[in-house]
């Protein structure tokens, strides 16, 4: 396929979009050397900047390529219904009632194993949250896992090492956890009705597999870091205030639980979250601060790269249809580190005949490689935005977090592949 200018400009955009998120550190230093123009240097160092930033300079060059018909037929095409959802989720589950209720049933399991009180709830965590992510979504099963991470654990200075590996995991961790259900994983969530996968073929064609790698990966983890867990305090962050009267619990995840069936229909999710919005006003006395700016922040990245991600296709495409049944899910794996793997599910999902061994190795393939980059899954970064101030000036290493989440996603390779 010959492409148009426009998509040519808009793959250089892509590209440069990619380079800048492995360059956000260098900005973030830069910001601490130069104090005169730091607030410029942060917020070019601020990973969900980049999308929406250079997607901004696409549609510029939109208007004057094609002309402002052409560009505003192209944004309209978008109904950013990803960007708004993550957003409301993230708030929503990010909110004291639902958090306490997490952290609480977290607990509760932890103190079944015989394990240190920081051990057995630091693999309680990687374990399960992820998981719950196939009932709450995968970006609300990030939250909870980012939020009660880092009250528990990241507030206390953890060493680099824990730290990358703790994110690693748990990328790759909720990208893979999601696979119980049809409706959770974004990537699942694009060929789910094509392909008519429903709840049993999942749960036996990929949760159980998932379930394995999730645990393995938690408990390598675990093992390894356990003496540095076991040293950390132990106490809970007391930040949180008085225990929020149940009714207001079941309020909470009633709303909760209606964003997340009504994800595919913006109308009625966001009237629930600005509900919501209301009802935690009036009862501000039981919330903490609302993840607001968090989550506006991973909605501009999301819609960021929903815009770049469309002129893609012209290459993606013909790629996947291309590689065999055996290459496809390495390829996608591979490819998912650079784009985001909904994008490439949807693409395969547009290409007739394909066989059955086919279309799992691509799912397989995306959720895979799903925690390699902060781009490739789209809860990523929410998780990064909730944790990325406890590293160093502020900033993750992008080529420290692939490093660091290679490991668990061979792990998940291996599951998928081999059982």
């Amino acid at each position: 396929m010959t492409p148009t200018t426009i998509q040519v400009i808009g793959t250089i955009l892509f590209a440069t979009a990619i380079t800048h998120t492995f360059a956000t550190s260098f900005f973030q230093h830069l910001a601490h050397r130069r104090p005169a123009h730091a607030g410029l240097w942060h917020l070019l160092g601020e990973v969900e900047v980049v999308f929406g930033f250079w997607a901004a300079v696409l549609m510029a060059a939109m208007f004057i390529t094609d002309g402002a018909t052409a560009a505003l037929r192209y944004i309209d095409a978008y109904p950013f219904i990803e960007p708004m959802f993550v957003f409301a989720i993230m708030v929503i589950a990010g909110s004291r009632p639902i958090l306490q209720t997490a952290r609480r049933s977290t607990q509760v399991l932890s103190r079944l194993l015989p394990l240190p009180s920081n051990v057995a709830f630091y693999v309680t965590v990687m374990a399960v949250v992820p998981l719950m992510g196939s009932l709450l979504t995968e970006a609300a099963a990030m939250t909870l896992a980012a939020l009660i991470l880092r009250d528990r654990f990241f507030r206390h200075g953890l060493s680099s090492n824990l730290q990358y590996a703790t994110l690693g995991v748990l990328f790759v961790n909720v990208s893979i956890g999601g696979t119980l259900t049809p409706f959770a994983a974004p990537p699942i969530l694009m060929v789910a009705a094509t392909w008519q996968w429903d709840m049993t073929f999942m749960a036996s064609t990929f949760g159980w597999k998932a379930a394995i790698a999730v645990f393995v990966n938690a408990v390598v983890l675990t093992v390894l870091f356990r003496r540095e867990l076991a040293a950390l305090p132990s106490e809970e962050r007391q930040s949180d205030g008085a225990p929020t009267p149940f009714p207001l619990v079941a309020i909470h995840l009633f709303m909760l639980a209606g964003v997340v069936v009504f994800a595919h229909h913006p109308a009625i999710f966001m009237g629930l979250f600005l509900f919501f919005l209301g009802f935690a006003h009036a009862y501000e006395r039981y919330q903490n601060r609302l993840l607001l700016r968090e989550g506006l922040l991973v909605a501009f990245f999301l819609a960021g790269l929903e815009v770049l991600g469309g002129q893609q296709q012209w290459w993606l495409q013909p790629i996947l249809s291309q590689l065999s049944e055996h290459a496809v899910f390495f390829g996608t794996t591979f490819l998912t580190a650079f784009t985001d793997n909904a994008a490439l599910t949807y693409l395969g999902s547009l290409v007739d005949g394909l066989s059955d061994a086919f279309k799992y190795a691509l799912v397989a393939g995306a959720v895979t490689g799903g925690g390699l980059t902060v781009i490739a899954n789209a809860p990523n970064p929410a998780g990064l935005a909730l944790l990325r101030n406890h590293f160093e000036e502020e900033s993750v290493s992008p080529a420290k977090l692939a490093l660091a989440a290679l490991p668990p996603t061979i792990v998940a390779a291996a599951a998928f592949l081999l059982l």
